[in-house]
């Protein structure tokens, strides 16, 4: 797979949760996406499901923003640790571990 193209949907998917634009942050993500925490607890499934959750979260937090400490690629995986701020008092670290398929996100676990 064409390493631009793996990463297109991840840096989009940045750039729109740090712009707080839940229609294109969505986009960027497979109809049935699935969302899990660390241990592999589903956290949610599905765009309209995604959509109502990060909407709620920049209404929320509206100074929510996520950067890029490091990132690895590996095969269709792109892990990203991120230092997250705006969300609560101190800037605190996360892990994000994207699988992408045919141009999509399709799956996501957090580690945090």
């Amino acid at each position: 797979m064409n390493p631009d193209s793996l990463l297109a949907p991840v840096e989009a998917q940045l750039a729109a949760y740090n712009a707080q634009d839940v229609d294109a942050f969505v986009a960027c993500f497979a109809e049935d996406v699935v969302i899990e925490d660390g241990a592999g607890t589903i956290i949610s499934t599905g765009r309209a499901v995604m959509r109502e959750n990060y909407a709620r979260m920049f209404a929320a937090h509206p100074l929510n923003r996520a950067e890029i400490v490091h990132r690895i690629v590996q095969g269709r995986y792109i892990v990203d640790h991120e230092r997250i701020t705006g969300r609560t008092p101190e800037p605190y670290f996360a892990v994000a571990i994207y699988r992408v398929e045919e141009g999509l996100i399709h799956h996501v676990r957090f580690l945090r």
